[in-house]
């Protein structure tokens, strides 16, 4: 209905309006009726045109346009007569065909916007695949600096600026542990940046509608494609549901346990004497547990042992073994 009044108003007052403005005959009627049509014309044509594409469009006239300005200012710059006077004579052929160009080309390109947008994105995935994210619980553990010294980190590793802002809060706690989790936590931040194994920054970006920011981390890691690394059970679950990958160095800390089997030699330093007569007892550097058999006479002192069983519990492994020779040496 919009469209129809839209057409009577153009078809019944541009007439009148050319009447008494242009000239008061049948002439400025008439071409006010031209004017009509052709207004009228135009907004057929242009009601099938989308939005987007008629402001591509004009974009696109409006760089015709400022190419044909730019030409203009460097055939005026040669300084010749005839050049000029030719160029003069051409120049409203020139522009009118650089502008339809500039629509055409413009809106003919409008397809390839979709494509570029998925370029820039799996770029961007790309780069951030090799990108590693550090929460909170993976900076307060303070063994990510030694993973990144030995080289087991590639790629960049980033924590957000809420993350930091997370570790000052418990820096500045008033319970001893918490605060003292908080400094650790600044402290490694600090060695990370001073660190020339692996590229660390603060990254200042943040999701203003999320409140908790293990979730936060979490759309951060998935709209970038990196990697987060953790030692907390719960983002290792959340991550797992965005299908983001998740370093867990607990995880790691398991899968680095020295695999022994009965029959194998291993040295042992015993530290202290077990609950059973003559045993004593040493632990690896994972803080297994190791029961020498025959032990306790070599106590503070490092033997090598012989591999017997191995026990795993709920709380770890135990490894039984027993001293292969009375020689023990400081």
């Amino acid at each position: 209905m919009t469209g129809w009044i839209f057409r009577a108003v153009a078809l019944l007052g541009t007439p009148v309006l050319t009447y008494f403005a242009v000239s008061k005959d049948i002439k400025g009627a008439l071409l006010g009726v031209a004017i009509g049509l052709v207004i009228i014309g135009v907004e057929y044509v242009l009601e099938s045109v989308s939005l987007f594409s008629l402001v591509i469009g004009i974009i696109g006239a409006v760089v015709g346009i400022i190419i044909s300005k730019l030409l203009d200012y460097t055939v005026f710059q040669v300084g010749d007569p005839n050049i000029n006077e030719v160029w003069l004579k051409y120049n409203p052929i020139i522009r009118y065909a650089l502008a339809l160009l500039g629509i055409m080309i413009s809106v003919k390109k409008i397809p390839e916007l979709d494509d570029l947008d998925k370029n820039i994105l799996s770029a961007g995935k790309r780069s951030g695949r090799n990108m590693k994210i550090l929460d909170l619980s993976a900076i307060v553990d303070g063994r990510i600096m030694d993973i990144c010294e030995t080289h087991f980190i590639t790629g960049g590793v980033v924590t957000p600026r809420f993350i930091v802002q997370e570790l000052h809060a418990l820096a500045d706690s008033k319970e001893p542990i918490m605060r003292a989790k908080g400094r650790r936590g600044l402290d490694i931040l600090a060695r990370l940046q001073e660190s020339k194994v692996v590229p660390f920054r603060v990254m200042d970006r943040d999701i203003r509608d999320i409140k908790e920011n293990p979730i936060k981390l979490v759309k951060i890691a998935k709209e970038l494609g990196a990697c987060i690394v953790t030692t907390d059970f719960n983002i290792n679950k959340l991550a797992a549901l965005e299908n983001v990958t998740v370093l867990n160095i607990h995880d790691l800390s398991i899968a680095l346990k020295p695999v022994v089997l009965p029959g194998e030699d291993m040295p042992i330093f015993i530290m202290k004497e077990g609950k059973e007569r003559e045993q004593g007892v040493g632990y690896l550097d994972d803080g297994t547990m190791i029961v020498v058999e025959d032990g306790r006479e070599f106590v503070g002192k490092k033997v090598d042992a012989m591999v017997q069983s191995i026990l795993q519990t709920s709380q770890g492994r135990i490894i039984f073994t027993r001293v292969k020779n009375v020689r023990a040496e400081q």
